[in-house]
């Protein structure tokens, strides 16, 4: 029997069935008869399409199918949703941005889908789409955002490409506080667009059963709830009984599989048409033009200071790219997600953020890792160093100075979040002790006397995790001896399956091997909320809790029955998973139990319990690093990454410090790689694959160094806080704020990201120059 408790490093139960290749993804399921979608995609980021002719396609062999936009339409098919309503300043709604799966007057972006072929093989359908014959008139396209809104109209009802013009914050307090301030710095910074790129590119696969009208999707989703309530409901105008949304193993989301996607709207159509499953997987190169995107953001941020320099207020003006069209939560990720941490972990008395969503003839943007806290962070840290640098303050003692302590708990921000712990200055005391802050000058000239410039950055983040109000779990005692744990979230290689597997045994104390999780299926698990915003395990867990203590309940009651004993004489011992009879040594197992109740037919100890999420979780922590840039060439070497976490208490701190690193190594690809490129008369993605766009790799990132300090949350039992994002929210101010700490000697006071050689190359000619 395999036992172990909270707080221990356990190894992840799932990893060798996946390492070994038992893994089971979207794309390894081939039922027979399958054939295979193609998605024709436009050239042009804006056009009018004049006319489509598909007979030679559809005649060409092995084409079942070829499907445009007027074939969903005469379909009565819905368009494919933006879930997020939303009111402009001035109290008018958000203006609208019409689509179905595929186009069918104008395309708006380069990818945009135009078509579907269906054929028996990948190659035949891809062959028949090179026969589809579409006519554009091209238009002029806006893909720069800083330009957008004098740019060419990407909607007609969006006027300036104005999406929504929103406001959060105590504006009248704010303004009052700035007018008296001491002090006011300000930053204009660049949050550049990321393409996600997950290990596993997206697929779909749908099977129609004509006898009983229902559609059976497996795709690779953070949740496959969400999809089948949209696709059913809002898309094909049916009951969410008509779809069975399967989610089998997935290799990576990161936000970007949470949303409805074109492709899974075009496989059910075509496999309810054609009578057969109907695959699509995607190419890599496409899944550069048909997931969503991230970030893109502009932002000019001030903050006020008293004399003595205690923080007073905050103002931002946030310019968000929303893309050619709106994506499933595209408007809250800037706004209510984003506007919600601006606070951070200082006691400002006022926040105002004004939020401008413009549309440009690019990807769609919404969700990645962090949805809008990153941004916000980023901004709040480079504007604190910038005031610390504006007023010769030391970095450190400044946001020391402006920390909420833990006897303000719970802390009220000026943005209306309530945070129930933290210790942030202990939290920065040790991650100033772990990297050596105070004996960093010295390494400064030792790179110095090497020719290299040496700067050292840190940023202290706050997150706040989010997501559905409740959260489902049952637990069934199988008749193999086995346990299913059946839950609502989605692992995407987190790791969910150890932690909850650990949660059971804690509670139950049955053996570790016995215990399964299943989850991803909509029509075994009737609700969930997947996995987003980093609520998975204080959200899960709850459940898995109060469905725990019903087995309890339920197996004090079957234990009387088998002992022959009085209800209120049956104990539970979690750690040995055993019912007794209080006094005596009359015992029984819990699986010896579950087996002996089924044997009878007398009732069976399995539960579900859906637990309400009453409060969301905070986690914080510093981030360190230490850079060394090469004045001559503008190559950055991060020597050093150090990382203090509060993600409360720790369930398995082997998975936690994964999480982090893996954030973190995304947070530095933003930082100083990743750049996505449009060409501003064309509209063309020119960083269209991984020829031009830049992801880390093992030899760009240094050993990252994870300390956690555990600070339990108070508002959930497990007093967890969440940990899948907090690596990519504080990683690139801090590489930022160390890159400008090294080249402000050189005269440089400012870097954007992404801060590749070739950019901090000519910061640095341009400091000489002036």
């Amino acid at each position: 029997m395999t036992k172990f408790g909270f707080s221990q490093s356990v190894r992840r139960v799932e990893d060798p069935r996946l390492l070994k290749g038992m893994g089971r993804y979207t794309d390894d399921i081939a039922p027979p008869g399958q054939a295979v979608g193609y998605v024709l995609r436009s050239p042009h980021a804006h056009a009018r399409i004049t006319a489509i002719d598909s007979a030679a396609a559809r005649a060409m062999p092995g084409v079942l199918a070829v499907l445009t936009g007027a074939d969903l339409k005469a379909a009565g098919l819905g368009e494919i949703p933006c879930e997020v309503p939303m009111k402009n300043r001035d109290g008018s709604d958000r203006a609208e941005a019409p689509r179905l799966a595929l186009a069918t007057d104008t395309v708006r972006h380069v990818g945009d889908p135009v078509a579907f072929i269906v054929a028996e093989t990948h190659a035949q359908a891809k062959d028949a789409a090179e026969a589809v014959v579409v006519e554009y008139a091209i238009l002029p396209s806006a893909t720069d955002l800083a330009t957008a809104e004098k740019g060419p109209p990407v909607w007609p009802a969006a006027p300036n490409n104005v999406v929504f013009d929103w406001e959060a914050g105590d504006k009248a307090l704010a303004d009052r506080l700035f007018k008296d301030a001491a002090h006011v710095s300000r930053v204009n910074v660049v949050n550049n667009r990321i393409v996600v790129s997950s290990m596993e590119a997206r697929a779909a696969l749908a099977e129609f059963d004509k006898a009983t009208g229902r559609f059976t999707l497996h795709t690779n989703t953070q949740g496959s709830w969400l999809v089948r309530g949209l696709i059913a409901n809002k898309v094909f105008h049916l009951p969410e009984e008509a779809f069975r949304v399967i989610t089998p193993d997935v290799g990576g989301g990161f936000g970007m599989k949470l949303f409805l996607y074109a492709e899974h709207v075009l496989v059910c159509f075509a496999a309810r048409l054609v009578g057969r499953p109907v695959k699509w997987a995607s190419e890599r190169t496409e899944a550069f033009l048909a997931d969503t995107h991230g970030r893109d953001n502009i932002t000019l941020g001030e903050i006020a200071l008293d004399k003595d320099h205690k923080f007073l207020a905050l103002r931002t003006r946030n310019v968000a790219n929303m893309g050619a069209y709106l994506s499933t939560f595209a408007p809250f990720i800037p706004t209510l997600a984003g506007s919600k941490v601006l606070a951070s972990v200082y006691g400002f008395q006022a926040v105002h953020a004004h939020v401008i969503g413009m549309f440009t003839n690019t990807v769609p943007v919404d969700a990645y890792r962090g949805a809008g806290r990153p941004e916000s962070n980023y901004l709040v840290e480079r504007l604190i160093d910038q005031a610390a640098r504006d007023l010769k303050l030391d970095r450190a003692e400044l946001r020391r100075r402006n920390m909420v302590s833990p006897a303000q708990m719970p802390w009220k921000t000026a943005m209306g979040a309530t945070y129930d712990s933290g210790d942030f200055a202990t939290v920065l005391d040790a991650a100033l002790a772990k990297m050596d802050w105070k004996g960093f000058e010295a390494r400064r000239k030792a790179s110095a006397a090497k020719g290299r410039q040496r700067g050292i950055g840190m940023s202290y983040y706050l997150e706040a995790t989010g997501g559905a109000p409740s959260e489902r779990a049952e637990i069934r005692f199988a008749e193999d001896g086995g346990v299913d744990v059946l839950v609502g979230t989605q692992s995407t290689g987190q790791g969910h399956e150890t932690a909850y597997v650990m949660l059971t045994h804690e509670r139950l104390g049955i053996p570790m091997e016995k215990i399964r999780v299943l989850q991803g299926d909509s029509d075994a698990v009737p609700s969930g909320g997947g996995t987003g915003g980093a609520r998975s395990l204080y959200s899960e867990g709850q459940a898995i809790f109060a469905t725990a203590a019903s087995v309890v309940e339920k197996g004090k009651n079957a234990a009387a029955d088998v002992l022959e004993a009085a209800v209120a004489d049956i104990e539970f011992t979690p750690g040995a998973g055993r019912f007794a009879v209080a006094g005596t040594d009359r015992a029984v197992g819990i699986l010896e139990l579950a087996s002996e109740m089924r044997r009878r037919g007398s009732g069976q100890l399995d539960a579900a319990e859906e637990a309400e999420i009453k409060a969301h979780t905070f986690p914080n922590g510093c981030h360190m690093a230490e850079v060394e840039v090469d004045p001559e060439t503008g190559m950055v070497d991060i020597l050093r990454y150090i990382v203090v976490d509060d993600v409360g208490h720790a369930l398995n701190p082997l998975i936690v410090r994964g999480q982090v690193q893996g954030g973190v190594a995304q947070g530095i690809g933003q930082a100083v790689l990743e750049r996505t490129a449009y060409d501003p008369e064309s509209g063309q993605l020119v960083s269209g694959s991984f020829m031009d766009y830049a992801l880390p790799r093992a030899d760009d990132l240094p050993d990252i160094e994870v300390e956690l300090i555990e600070i339990p949350c108070a508002t959930n039992p497990l007093g967890v806080k969440g940990a899948g994002e907090a690596g990519a929210v504080g990683s690139p101010p801090a590489v930022i704020n160390a890159i400008v700490d090294a080249l402000v000697p050189a005269g440089v006071r400012h870097v954007d990201m992404p801060a590749t050689p070739e950019t901090l190359w000519r910061s640095i000619q341009a400091a000489k120059a002036a």
